[in-house]
């Protein structure tokens, strides 16, 4: 009997597919790009992330399937190839499993064939591996473990980029609050144990809050904006306004994602997850074409919080930290600029 496959494996299929289609044989586009006086700017895939923010409407996945706020951390590891970072240092990888350590791809890298065929089955085929692969990357800050939705790490370095996402589509003065809340703490704690780490939090919001509650609209942009300022917190923050219509909205259970800004656990007590279903490609192809329509309003999102600011600081931020030796493809992808 076949077994029935989570909401994320199902998810994974159509993300992996959409992104597939957005870098075809894994060329990715560049996205620096020159304005007036040659000043350099990054050009966010905005056709991408409104195709990736449909597959959880498409799926009907609540927020406490994870799917939601899946569909953002797909986008930015995968704006993060574009600017020039290998398809292993940036997590979530673009194939199953999600986490591997950079060394373990160097080591099977170096394998024969012989060895290397049955280990790279047994990582696809297992959900994880402890102290190995993962489905999610947990960094211990100052005083505790939290979970880091999208990450450039390696033992040489240590972690250079942790990006942080939330996404909030209903039940708007209720969460938050809370949710702001818990973003400040866990910059606190991350940046305090790693000062030189690219730190920034993406906050994906529903845009129907400027008609439905414009004054909790207002006081949240103000709060994101001001997490990006402050000295001990992110380094920049993002909002991702998302417009879609009512029939295609997720059910609202007034349930929330599981809290952060708790002790979590580590890498040994990670639930597995399944690999992605084998699914025929062109049916894939066919699900993608009856995706929910999603439009980010650029127009509507404060000029602090655009992503086009937000992916260029971070990027920046790694690429100032680091020798001239390391990471040059990002920075031959950024002098290349047009």
């Amino acid at each position: 009997m076949a077994v029935k496959q989570s909401a994320r494996a199902r998810a994974w299929v159509l993300f992996d597919r959409i992104v597939a289609l957005a870098a075809p044989d894994e060329i990715h586009s560049n996205p620096w790009r020159k304005g007036p006086n040659d000043k350099l700017f990054f050009e966010p895939d905005y056709a991408t992330l409104e195709r990736l923010l449909g597959v959880p409407l498409h799926l009907k996945a609540g927020t406490t399937s994870g799917v939601p706020a899946l569909a953002l951390d797909v986008w930015l590891s995968y704006e993060l190839r574009r600017a020039g970072f290998d398809a292993d240092q940036a997590w979530p990888r673009p194939a199953h499993p999600r986490i591997l350590p950079g060394a373990v791809t160097e080591l099977l890298k170096d394998l024969p064939k012989a060895m290397r065929q049955p280990l790279e089955d047994r990582l696809i085929r297992k959900g994880s591996i402890p102290g190995v692969t993962s489905s999610s990357a947990s960094i211990l800050g100052k005083n505790y473990l939290k979970q880091v939705d999208v990450i450039i790490t390696d033992w040489v370095t240590g972690p250079e980029l942790l990006i942080s996402t939330k996404r909030m589509d209903s039940s708007y003065g209720k969460n938050a609050p809370n949710r702001v809340e818990e973003s400040y703490g866990d910059a606190k704690n991350l940046r305090l144990r790693h000062p030189l780490a690219a730190l920034g939090f993406v906050f994906g919001l529903r845009s129907d809050i400027l008609q439905k509650e414009p004054y909790v609209a207002d006081w949240l942009f103000d709060l994101l904006a001001k997490l990006g300022r402050e000295d001990d917190a992110y380094h920049a923050t993002c909002l991702v306004l998302m417009e879609y219509a009512d029939d295609a909205a997720l059910p609202d259970t007034g349930e929330e994602a599981p809290a952060a800004g708790v002790p979590e656990p580590g890498p040994e007590a990670d639930a597995e997850e399944d690999a992605p279903a084998s699914v025929p490609v062109t049916q894939v192809d066919q699900y993608i074409e009856q995706l929910p329509k999603v439009r980010v309003l650029q127009d509507k999102t404060p000029e602090d919080l655009a992503p086009s600011r937000f992916l260029a600081a971070m990027v920046e931020r790694v690429l100032s930290a680091t020798p001239v030796n390391m990471h040059t493809e990002a920075r031959r992808r950024r002098k290349a600029a047009q």
